[in-house]
């Protein structure tokens, strides 16, 4: 019998990248405390194995946690808080090139516990307060890590990705695979 497969999270983009891998999994939301503390890749790794571990009382199931932040000149940027954060997070990220962190954790099966952390770096081009208006205006920026999503509109202000696409997305596909394989994951 195949190993159930849930994931442990209520983006839609998570979601949509997991089921473009052409996998059958559930969706499980965490109601996993986040931590802020450490380095980013300690916070992201942190967060993705809270959220698996939350719900693991499916021990039957395989299931994947997943943490994303974005980080400029040692500065955490996560969700913003309001719009008025959604804009400052834009105007700093503007002209720059950042860092995405998203860690991912596997945990369930047999024992299995697989964390790993994928770096992605962003450079935006120059975004004029206007643009941060207008696109702070379609309340896409509000529920995500440093308040923009590179696949909806945001994705004009990127000139250049260094790593994974997937992974600023919330879930590094091509990672996600490798450790599906390490884990013996039998969904294919």
């Amino acid at each position: 019998m195949p190993i159930k497969l849930v994931l442990a999270s209520g983006s839609p983009r998570r979601a949509e990248l997991l089921g473009a891998m052409g996998l059958e999994f559930s969706v499980m939301v965490s109601d996993a405390a986040e931590t802020s503390e450490g380095t980013p890749t300690e916070i992201v790794m942190a967060n993705a194995r809270q959220k698996a571990l939350a719900v693991r009382h499916m021990s039957e199931a395989l299931i994947i946690g997943a943490d994303t932040i974005v980080v400029l000149d040692g500065v955490i940027y996560g969700k913003p808080s309001d719009e008025e954060d959604a804009a400052r997070m834009l105007a700093a990220l503007s002209g720059r090139t950042h860092e995405v962190y998203t860690g991912v954790c596997l945990t369930g099966g047999e024992g299995v516990e697989l964390c790993e952390v994928s770096v992605t770096r962003v450079t935006f081009g120059d975004i004029s307060q206007e643009e941060i208006r207008r696109y702070i205006a379609t309340g896409d920026p509000l529920d995500k890590a440093g308040a923009y999503g590179i696949q909806g509109v945001a994705r004009m202000f990127v000139e250049r990705v260094e790593g994974s696409w997937d992974g600023v997305m919330g879930l590094p596909t091509a990672l996600v695979r490798h450790m599906l394989r390490d884990s013996c994951f039998n969904g294919w």
